[in-house]
């Protein structure tokens, strides 16, 4: 009770659209119809724009719309509206995106309301049921869509951890270079005038990679790139336009890494595909774009290797997406020069 307490409101609320003014004008709409047929007060039509603010304010709009029905039932008694079914989306709403402290408060403002309707003929165990079932979905979803960014956000960490090794990596093996050079100058000092001058020049030279690298956050893994490799075991076409050579090897090695997941993903979970092309445009910046012909059924989203290699990218100063494309999927990474 004390976490439900203290947990914040989930973030990524989308702000007020115009689907919701939409939706709100049709309910008032539908209440105002139905009032006129049942020959009723369509009262529910001046709680419905509650629904505007519903996931900015949720705590709010639903202690208006259940309190506004808890003085109409008062008032006049329970009247039997079907539009008073939108009430499911302001409890909705409330443990979808409320905090801890607006869900307990609403669900004792929800409660009075529904107590006070039992005691006057209103609503009845099934009509408790249907609430219990919607709260139960909107806290799932919250729960659902809160555990699934833990899991993006633990990618991301591991995708840095990644990066902070391979750099360290660099770094220790351009140091190591300079050490050598620089005892191998020590060494020689003695024998030849001209050993330490050319020795300097190698640290400096040394160095200045060591920064190239360091900048770059990546470094060339020292296993070989080549994009070619990708079609040896399936049906990947590789084309490659331009010098891929001139590429820096941070980036040589984080377009093959993009590559070999998109064409890893290709391989695993599209459906009858016979036909994968890798083209990679070497230019002012360095283009990547991987396609698949396999059917596309609701197997994808942004996959756990898609999200670390988006994170890669994005920390070369680049970008990587994914996402449908005429009958298959396609990858596509753009990162600069």
């Amino acid at each position: 009770m004390h976490e439900l307490w203290d947990e914040p409101r989930p973030p990524g609320a989308a702000p007020r659209a115009w689907r919701d003014w939409v939706l709100v004008g049709v309910l008032i709409v539908l209440a105002v119809v139905e009032g006129v047929l049942r020959h009723s007060w369509p009262w529910p039509a001046l709680l419905m724009p509650t629904l505007l603010w519903r996931r900015t304010h949720p705590f709010a709009m639903t202690a208006i719309g259940f309190g506004g029905a808890m003085a109409v039932i008062l008032a006049f008694g329970p009247p039997i509206l079907y539009t008073t079914a939108f009430f499911l989306v302001l409890l909705y709403a409330l443990f979808r995106w409320g905090s801890g402290r607006e869900v307990v408060a609403g669900v004792a403002v929800i409660a009075v309301k529904s107590a006070i309707s039992v005691l006057y003929g209103g609503d009845n165990l099934a009509g408790v049921l249907v609430l219990l079932a919607v709260a139960a979905i909107g806290g799932a979803v919250r729960y659902r869509v809160a555990d699934r960014a833990r899991e993006m956000e633990r990618v991301v960490l591991v995708e840095r951890e990644r990066l902070a090794r391979d750099l360290h990596d660099t770094v220790a093996h351009h140091v190591s270079a300079m050490a050598v050079r620089a005892q191998a100058g020590i060494a020689v000092a003695d024998l030849s005038a001209d050993a330490p001058v050319e020795a300097l020049k190698v640290i400096e030279a040394e160095a200045g990679r060591a920064l190239d690298e360091m900048r770059a956050v990546v470094h060339a893994l020292r296993e070989p790139v080549d994009l070619l490799s990708l079609a040896g075991s399936g049906p990947p076409v590789v084309e490659v336009v331009g010098d891929v050579s001139a590429v820096p090897p941070a980036v040589a090695t984080t377009v093959f890494r993009i590559a070999q997941e998109a064409v890893t993903n290709a391989r695993r979970h599209a459906v009858d595909v016979t036909r994968v092309v890798v083209r990679v445009v070497v230019d002012d910046a360095v283009s990547l774009t991987v396609t698949d012909d396999g059917a596309v059924p609701t197997r994808r989203g942004a996959g756990h290797g898609l999200v670390g290699m988006a994170e890669r990218a994005r920390l070369l100063g680049g970008t990587c997406e994914a996402g449908h494309s005429g009958d298959g999927w396609v990858v596509r990474a753009v990162l600069p020069r």
